[in-house]
């Protein structure tokens, strides 16, 4: 099953397109965080973050665009997020429980919460969120 697009997500529609892949995600994070801002400045933080040279940078900031997760405008090529992070975790989150987990929920949530011991503060967060869901 290939994963719904971001844009597709955000607008309730069901067919499939494209993914934004890790590198992809990396300048989204930056946009996410620090919110508008030009190409240059993306493109400045992972050259420190990652090590990436200006081109890797702004050639992934063309793939988003072209994927429509970023608009770029002028002057200064600005780049402005068009989906949210909220958005992308619910596509990657639905893809991994339907890719490993057979498209179990509970299985995902079992697998997450047999990895390590929790915290009193954890498990009560975790019991906030299923009342939440009620």
């Amino acid at each position: 099953m290939m994963p719904v697009t971001l844009l597709q997500l955000s607008y309730g529609v069901t067919d499939m397109e494209k993914k934004l892949y890790d590198s992809e995600l990396k300048v989204m994070n930056v946009l996410w965080r620090e919110g508008d801002c030009p190409a240059r400045h993306i493109a400045d933080v992972l050259t420190e973050e990652v090590g990436w040279n200006v081109n890797t940078t702004y050639t992934l900031i063309k793939r988003c665009i072209a994927k429509g997760a970023i608009e770029r405008t002028e002057p200064h090529f600005m780049c402005r997020a068009l989906v949210s992070r909220e958005v992308v975790q619910r596509s990657e989150t639905d893809e991994l429980i339907d890719r490993v987990f057979d498209g179990s929920e509970d299985k995902l949530f079992a697998a997450l919460l047999g990895r390590k011991k929790l915290t009193g503060e954890q498990i009560e967060k975790l019991y906030a969120i299923i009342e939440d869901l009620k």
